[in-house]
This record gives structure tokens, C-alpha cells and sequence, in this order.
């Protein structure tokens, strides 16, 4: 299965990072996870993947920052992969705000694993 698209999360919640990696593996997508923002940006600058999952407060470099550095890269590929907030203070920040940001799309904690798997299969199959 060569094919299989790839998705980086990064969360720093064990317990989401391993509920959405088992809901996404069973769904046939390759998946690689990381704590914060900086180790998206580090695995990002070796590695291809087909969309990222960022949650809001990390580590380190939270998701809106990232988010931001992953738009500005000059690799155009990689600054125009699908990226999808996770958050659980939606409040703090409007959809305006994730949208001026860089996001495709946010998931409110807790995650509902039907739409994850709805969101990442829409911005996959693009």
C-alpha cells in the first residue's frame, strides 16, 4: 500500500495523539505524530504529507504559529498542504481568525472521530 496519504499530528495530549492515530490508521492513512509546532517544522522540511493536524496549544510553538511558518515556506507544495486546527478553546479565536491564520478546517475537543475522519478524507481527496 504505497499509496496510503500520510498525516502528521501534532498534539501534546498522549491520550487525543493515539485516539486519532488508531481512528486514522483504521482508516488505511499512514500516520506520524509529534509534541509541538517546531517538530512539525523539523519533520516537515524532510519529509512529504498529504495533510497536518495541528492543536492550538502546544509546546514549544503552538498550532496558530505553525501554522503561519508552514503558509510561509518556499516550497509551495509543502506551504499549501491541507492543515486542520484541533482546539478546546475554540472561544479564544474566531473562524476568521483560524481561516486569516492558514487553516482548512477546525475540530473542537473533545474530537468527534466521525468528523476527523469526514474533515481528513474531504481534504485528502481533493
Amino acid at each position: 500500500m504505497a499509496s496510503s496519504k500520510r498525516v502528521l499530528i501534532a498534539e501534546d495530549s498522549s491520550v487525543i495523539q493515539n485516539l486519532a492515530r488508531k481512528i486514522l490508521e483504521f482508516q488505511n492513512y499512514d500516520i506520524t505524530a509529534v509534541k509541538n509546532g517546531e517538530q512539525v517544522m523539523q519533520i516537515l522540511d524532510k519529509e512529504d504529507f498529504s495533510i497536518l493536524l495541528l492543536d492550538i496549544n502546544m509546546p514549544v510553538m503552538d498550532g496558530m504559529e505553525c501554522v503561519r511558518q508552514v503558509r510561509a515556506l518556499s516550497d509551495q507544495t509543502k506551504a499549501n498542504i491541507p492543515v486542520v486546527a484541533i482546539t478546546g478553546n475554540a472561544r479564544n479565536y474566531t473562524e476568521e481568525e483560524f481561516k486569516a491564520a492558514g487553516f482548512n478546517d477546525v475540530l473542537v475537543k473533545p474530537l468527534n472521530f466521525d468528523r476527523l475522519v469526514e474533515v481528513v478524507n474531504h481534504l485528502t481527496d481533493k
